[in-house]
C-alpha cells in the first residue's frame, strides 16, 4: 500500500439496490454511494430522491454493460470499490414453490459474478435468505459456483448466517452474508447486541414510541416525519383488533364469530392453532417480528400496533427497518410497504459497512 492508500475512501456500488436499505447503512458507516441497480420504478423514485449523488441504472443486471458503470467507476478512480449484491431473495425461501427451471431470478447471482469478474473490486458483500447457500449445484443453486469465482480471483472470502436484531436491528431477522477482500483475511464482524453484550436489543419501544398516534387510513400531516400513514381497516378487522389485547395480544382470546373461517373449529372440535402471528399486535418491548412485504397489513403477520387499533404506518415499518425520518418513500401506500419489507435492515449494513471501513483501516495501518 502507498502512503495515499491510508486516505482512499470506499465507493459502494449497490446492485439490485431496492429502496437503499443496504446504501444507507454503508453510507452512514462513512461509505460513498456511486452507483446503484434496479429495474423497479418506485424503487427508482425512491432511491435516487435519497441518493441524489449516485449513478442510478434503471436496468435489469442482465442488461447492464460495461459502459453503464464507466461513469461511476471513473468518478471514484481514486477510492476502494466495493460491488454488493442482495439479489431478490424469494426464490431461495421456504415458502417459494416455483420450479427452479422456471424461475429466472435464480440466475441474478451468478450474472454478478460476471460483473465481478469483469471489474475486480476491492470487496464484495452479499446478502440473502439463509437458504441461498444451501441450494447445491445439480439443483441450479448459483452459490457454490458463485464462491468458486471469487476464490479462483483471489478474494478472501467469509460466510454465515447472523441475525439482524445481534447488530442493533429492531426486527428478529435471521441472514446470509458473504464479506470478500483483495486485501487480506475478512471475517463477520462480532454481534453487538443481545444478552451479556454491550447493549440489550433495541425494542419496538425504542424505534416507534415516540411517533404521533394516528387512525387506521390516517396520514400524519406534520412536520418532519413523513410516511406516517396508516392503512384503513375494515369494520370487521377493527372489531378484531378491538378484541385483542395491547402489548402482543391477538386473535387468542376472541369470540368465535370474529375468527377467520381457516381458524374455526374443525370437525374433531378443535381450533386452527397455526400462523399465530397473523392478526396479532407487537410487543413493546421486544424486537419486531421479522418485516415482509406486507408488514402493513393487518392480517398478513404480527403487524398490529402494540396498543393503537391499527397495523403498523409506513413510517413505522420504516423505523423497524432502521431508516430514519430523513429518508423519505415513494409510490403507493402497498409499494412503500414492499419495499420496506424488501430492504436489508439499516441496521445490519451498517455493521457490515463500518466492518469493511475498519478492515480496510486495519491493512492500511491506521489502527
Amino acid at each position: 500500500m502507498t502512503k495515499n492508500d491510508k486516505h482512499k475512501n470506499i465507493a459502494a456500488f449497490d446492485f439490485f439496490c431496492g429502496c437503499g436499505g443496504t446504501s444507507r447503512g454503508f453510507q452512514t458507516a462513512g461509505m460513498d454511494i456511486a452507483f446503484a441497480l434496479d429495474i423497479d420504478p418506485d424503487v427508482k423514485s425512491t432511491f435516487t430522491l435519497n441518493f441524489p449523488e449516485a449513478i442510478f441504472c434503471h436496468k435489469s443486471i442482465t442488461k447492464l454493460t460495461a459502459s453503464d458503470l464507466q461513469p461511476a467507476i471513473d468518478k471514484h478512480k481514486d477510492s476502494y470499490k466495493l460491488f454488493c449484491g442482495c439479489a431478490p431473495c424469494q426464490p431461495f425461501t421456504k415458502q417459494n414453490t416455483e420450479s427452479p427451471k422456471r424461475d429466472t431470478r435464480k440466475n441474478l447471482l451468478s450474472q454478478f459474478g460476471i460483473i465481478i469478474n469483469k471489474f475486480k473490486p476491492d470487496f464484495v458483500f452479499v446478502e440473502n435468505v439463509p437458504g441461498l447457500q444451501k441450494v447445491p449445484k445439480h439443483k441450479q443453486g448459483p452459490f457454490p459456483a458463485f464462491k468458486e469465482l471469487l476464490e479462483k480471483m483471489g478474494y478472501h472470502i467469509t460466510c454465515g448466517v447472523v441475525a439482524a436484531q445481534d447488530y442493533g436491528a429492531p426486527q428478529l431477522r435471521r441472514r446470509f452474508v458473504l464479506l470478500a477482500s483483495k486485501h487480506g483475511e475478512v471475517n463477520i464482524p462480532t454481534p453487538t447486541h443481545g444478552k451479556d453484550r454491550d447493549n440489550p436489543y433495541k425494542t419496538v419501544r425504542k424505534a416507534i414510541t415516540d411517533l404521533p398516534a394516528i387512525a387506521a387510513g390516517e396520514t400524519y400531516k406534520g412536520p418532519g416525519i413523513p410516511n406516517h400513514r396508516a392503512a384503513k381497516l375494515s369494520e370487521l378487522n377493527m372489531r378484531r383488533i378491538k378484541a385483542s389485547d395491547h402489548d402482543g395480544g391477538g386473535r387468542n382470546n376472541w369470540i368465535k364469530k370474529l375468527l377467520p373461517k381457516c381458524y374455526m373449529l374443525r370437525k374433531d372440535g378443535s381450533i386452527y392453532t397455526g400462523h399465530t402471528d397473523c392478526y396479532g399486535r407487537l410487543w413493546w418491548d421486544k424486537p419486531a417480528t421479522g418485516l415482509t412485504t406486507r408488514c402493513i397489513s393487518y392480517s398478513n403477520g404480527r403487524f398490529g400496533h402494540p396498543e393503537q387499533n391499527r397495523a403498523i404506518s409506513v413510517r413505522e415499518a420504516a423505523r423497524l427497518q432502521g431508516f430514519d425520518d430523513d429518508f423519505e418513500f415513494t409510490g403507493n401506500l402497498n409499494s412503500m410497504a414492499r419495499q420496506i419489507g424488501n430492504a436489508v435492515p439499516v441496521d445490519l449494513a451498517f455493521a457490515m459497512g463500518r466492518h469493511f471501513v475498519k478492515h480496510i483501516e486495519g491493512v492500511n495501518g491506521k489502527i
